[in-house]
């Protein structure tokens, strides 16, 4: 299990390209669904996303107005001004919550988050390997570039790539 995010980030982008013909491998064969989310959920047990935080350094947090009025009221400010203070909208993502270059979410402390008992729907799910919408294949367009940031997405494709046998071939 790697969990060093500068051998993550290095690891990630050298297997950028293998990822991309993992997921045509993956759309292009049928897997158990069930297996490939057990060993998601295996690796997603033995990492402590409080020892990382990358994710809330690296990723876009995206907003609905239902996580808008839950952050406020947990906030004790008024929607409004939630709104206007804690989010920006994002030309990929929509509106998503306000960043810094240096710490990135407005919300992330030391590796913690200050918000999480009230943090988006979007945060929660995260990284999205276990949990959400859709099957493994579909949302492998996301995995390719979480692997360079979450040590859970990094060690999961690998799993799964050991599971399916794929062969990485040239690169």
């Amino acid at each position: 299990m790697i969990t060093d995010l500068v051998q993550i980030a290095r690891l990630g982008e050298s297997r950028r390209k293998e990822n991309e013909r993992f997921r045509r491998h993956l759309k292009s064969h049928n897997y158990v669904e069930r297996r490939l989310k057990k060993l998601a959920q295996e690796i997603e047990d033995q990492i402590d996303c409080t020892e990382c935080g990358n994710c809330c350094r690296v990723a876009t947090a995206k907003v609905i107005e239902r996580d808008a009025r839950k952050l406020a009221k947990f906030l004790g400010m008024s929607f409004d001004d939630f709104w206007r203070d804690y989010t920006q909208e994002d030309p990929i993502d929509g509106r998503v919550l306000k960043r810094t270059e240096e710490a990135g979410c407005v919300f992330l402390e030391g590796n913690e988050c200050t918000v999480y008992e009230a943090r988006p729907f979007s945060c929660e799910l995260f990284p999205h390997v276990v949990k959400g919408e859709g099957s493994r294949a579909s949302k492998m367009w996301q995995y390719i570039d979480r692997a360079c940031y979450c040590p859970i997405v990094y060690n999961t494709m690998e799993a799964w790539k050991a599971e399916t046998g794929f062969s990485p071939g040239p690169k």
